[in-house]
């Protein structure tokens, strides 16, 4: 009977393998715009928690979302990623478009704005930003002298005197669009064109941030995070909500967004981390760290330091019309950043 009990043990050990339990609960993958100092954070606190292994993959500051969508679509028939964290919205609605996305209406996102969501449950947003004007005061010390809106950008007093990024990439690629869905094609041109004349032109909003600290420019238009660094780094500068845009009066506000993908290889944790990442907890982490992410949950503190943004001064949005806009607006900077 002993030698029946142990042969039996041995092979039942030899059946069941020990596992750790990092390996039952698997991983996810994750494909992140955020810039990773502020997402790693957020990431490994998921990991520690659910015991659940992320595997992400970050950005570059120069081609931004548009490498990471680019590789999701290279990626369509056999999808690596599970989630896609975008930092905007126009390329979440490009991948549903493009079929490679699955429909999640998480429990966390149910105090979400309406606004901020697909009514198709493909993409959520949580954790905003704002485009911003940022001003070095030493340069301009008389606030009465301080630009006040996107169309300042054309204005020949400003000549060679403001700074902006290349409208290929990130949220400028996004702004862009927003113009040319508001106003049309021939109106964003000539904004456009005045624009690149009149102003100059860097590779992305960090770069806008870090001319106007250094005195190279005075003001600049950039995100509202990366002013909020600026800020936070004790820089004479002031962050102004501009009162109106080409597209509008208002200030472009948009927020991060999350997307399923379709036929990913770890669906069940690709939801657990978008439960997570959409929770009050995740936008208050965010709000509170130097990136300054404006919270869409109710309750939740706005980031200190960055100035008080009221409902009535956004500009109004149509998402899918701006997604329309997208391609011939990025057509237009490619044909004239080439020249």
């Amino acid at each position: 009977m002993k030698r029946l009990f142990f042969l039996l043990l041995m092979l039942a050990t030899l059946v069941v393998p020990q596992r750790s339990s990092a390996q039952d609960k698997g991983q996810v993958v994750v494909y992140t715009a955020l810039d990773r100092e502020y997402s790693e954070p957020i990431l490994k606190k998921f990991e520690e928690r659910t015991g659940v292994k992320v595997m992400p993959v970050y950005d570059a500051e120069s081609v931004k979302t548009v490498g990471l969508v680019n590789r999701l679509l290279a990626e369509k028939q056999r999808p690596r990623c599970d989630v896609f964290w975008n930092n905007e919205i126009v390329r979440s609605i490009q991948l549903k478009k493009e079929g490679l996305t699955a429909p999640y209406d998480s429990p966390s996102a149910k105090d979400i704005p309406a606004a901020m969501k697909d009514a198709d449950h493909h993409w959520t947003g949580f954790a905003a930003r704002a485009r911003v004007l940022l001003v070095n005061k030493r340069m301009l010390p008389d606030e009465g002298e301080w630009p006040t809106t996107v169309e300042a950008l054309t204005d020949p007093k400003w000549r060679g005197k403001a700074a902006f990024s290349k409208p290929l990439f990130g949220s400028m690629s996004t702004h862009a669009a927003v113009i040319w869905a508001n106003v049309g094609p021939e109106k964003a041109q000539k904004f456009w064109e005045a624009t690149l004349k009149n102003a100059v032109l860097v590779d992305g909003n960090a770069q806008v941030r870090d001319a106007v600290v250094g005195g190279e420019v005075p003001w600049g238009i950039t995100d509202s995070d990366d002013a909020f660094g600026a800020v936070t780094d004790g820089a004479p500068v002031a962050i102004i909500y501009p009162k109106s845009d080409p597209a509008g009066p208002g200030t472009l506000f948009f927020p991060n967004t999350l997307v399923l993908i379709k036929n990913s290889p770890n669906q069940d944790n690709g939801r657990k981390l978008i439960d997570f990442l959409l929770s009050p907890e995740v936008e208050k982490l965010l709000a509170e760290s130097r990136s300054a992410q404006i919270p869409l949950h109710p309750g939740i503190a706005p980031p200190k330091g960055l100035p008080d943004l009221k409902p009535e001064q956004i500009l109004k949005v149509d998402w899918e019309k701006t997604y329309e806009s997208l391609a011939p607006s990025a057509a237009f900077f490619k044909d004239r950043l080439n020249k």
